[in-house]
């Protein structure tokens, strides 16, 4: 297991697992409430939602943070812009290590034309790394 597309920790966006807000006018308004973003995604069992543009390339993340603030805010207007991201490529336990150092909750993983692919969650990623240091011969 190298990296996440052969890794099943990814939450793959093509299985429709992972909550996505589209910032295009042809699919929805970017001036969508953030608190109907935050339902639909609390209510998918989330607590981020990658933010899209109609081609799937990523524009930004809403975490719990911004899902959680309050005041009227459009999905917009709340959109943590160029989140890290990671490539499926790189081994599952540099992910983990990269995360947890920058007390990454989950991370995105895209192409590397910027589409995403799905959205990695550290716990996940930390216990794939560690399961293949365990499995790896001494």
């Amino acid at each position: 297991m190298h990296g996440p597309l052969g890794c099943p920790v990814l939450r793959r966006e093509r299985d429709g697992i992972v909550p996505t807000e589209v910032l295009a006018p042809r699919y929805s308004s970017p001036t969508s409430p953030l608190v109907n973003v935050r339902a639909r995604v609390r209510a998918a069992g989330w607590d981020a939602c990658v933010v899209v543009n109609e081609h799937r390339i990523v524009m930004g993340l809403l975490r719990a943070e911004q899902l959680g603030r309050e005041g009227g805010l459009t999905a917009e207007s709340a959109v943590r812009p160029g989140p890290s991201t990671f490539r499926p490529n790189v081994a599952i336990d540099e992910m983990a290590e990269s995360m947890a150092k920058r007390n990454l909750p989950n991370a995105p993983v895209t192409t590397s034309a910027g589409e995403l692919i799905g959205l990695l969650v550290r716990e996940d990623a930390e216990r794939a790394a560690h399961e293949r240091h365990e499995q790896e011969p001494v």
